[in-house]
């Protein structure tokens, strides 16, 4: 009896990524929320006495904090233009270069480029703070420019890089734009308010970016899991997570110390670290949200059984 003639196997396909239940409803939902969430600090921080008082009383109180840390802020505010985009650009290059993600780096660099064109229209176009008896400058500073570019050039990159990589990319790039941010606060150029709507403007341009790259990337946007390679361990997830919570509390104590009074009223900086704690918060809570929704987006699909 011969045996049954053999027929070559079609070659298997590489894995490909799919996209979580429910990715375009999380990225739509997430894009509305940023744009509530600015509006809200714009009416909150710019409209009222006790936001306008609160955000003033951070930046007057940066004064106390100006030696050797508004020596470091300097440098890296001079520096940061340059250093934003020399990091994106060869990082995004060299990806886009070898991996050949060239319509990714397209939606990527135009989503960056948007995102700080809409900070400098905002500026232009919000009205100038009211006044609500509060001593301060009437003009508008809300968004921050240098924390636009910052974070919208961490966000380029993360967006860029695959997804193994991206738990390391979102909280190296994160704290890059919150110690800018923090940087703007203690030389006096921006109030926390302006750096939190910075962070919620870049939010609303990479969020879709991010959404569209997803989609025309599946062969590469491919999520195993943590724990799969150094750079997607959970570590990435703890330390901001970490940094947020003491955050939230060094706002609440020095909040409270104003309020009722803890033997610390006489201090001279309850705002001041209560607005760098608010920037802390927002900065690294993003970056836990951008994390966790690109790494549920990009789900790993089996390859066919043979």
């Amino acid at each position: 009896m011969q045996p049954a003639p053999e027929y070559p196997q079609p070659p298997s396909r590489a894995p490909e990524g799919r996209q979580g239940r429910g990715t375009g409803f999380l990225f739509l939902l997430a894009t509305l929320v940023s744009m509530a969430a600015l509006a809200g600090t714009y009416i909150f921080f710019v409209r009222t006495t006790t936001g306008q008082f609160i955000d003033e009383s951070a930046l007057v109180e940066a004064v106390e904090t100006h030696g050797t840390a508004g020596k470091a802020a300097t440098k890296l505010l001079d520096s940061l233009p340059a250093l934003s985009l020399l990091i994106s650009a060869v990082v995004v290059l060299v990806v886009t270069v070898l991996k050949r993600r060239w319509t990714s780096a397209g939606i990527a660099v135009a989503a960056c480029v948007g995102a700080n064109i809409a900070t400098q229209i905002l500026k232009d176009i919000v009205p100038d703070r009211p006044y609500r008896g509060i001593e301060t400058l009437e003009l508008n500073s809300l968004p921050s420019g240098h924390t636009t570019l910052a974070a919208s050039a961490a966000a380029a990159v993360f967006l860029m890089v695959s997804p193994r990589w991206r738990p390391l990319a979102g909280f190296l790039g994160g704290s890059f734009a919150v110690a800018t941010g923090v940087s703007t606060l203690i030389n006096q150029w921006h109030r926390p308010a302006d750096v939190v709507a910075a962070f919620l403007v870049v939010a609303v341009f990479m969020l879709p970016a991010g959404w569209l790259i997803i989609r025309r990337g599946p062969r590469w946007n491919v999520w195993e899991g943590y724990g799969r390679h150094w750079a997607s361990a959970r570590l990435w997830l703890a330390l901001p997570l970490l940094a947020g919570l003491a955050a939230a509390a060094v706002a609440a104590f020095s909040l409270l110390s104003v309020a009722v009074g803890t033997g610390l009223d006489d201090s001279t900086t309850h705002y001041f670290w209560a607005g760098t704690a608010l920037i802390v918060i927002a900065g690294y809570l993003a970056t836990v949200a951008g994390v966790w929704l690109f790494g549920h987006a990009a789900r790993r699909r089996s390859a066919p059984r043979r």
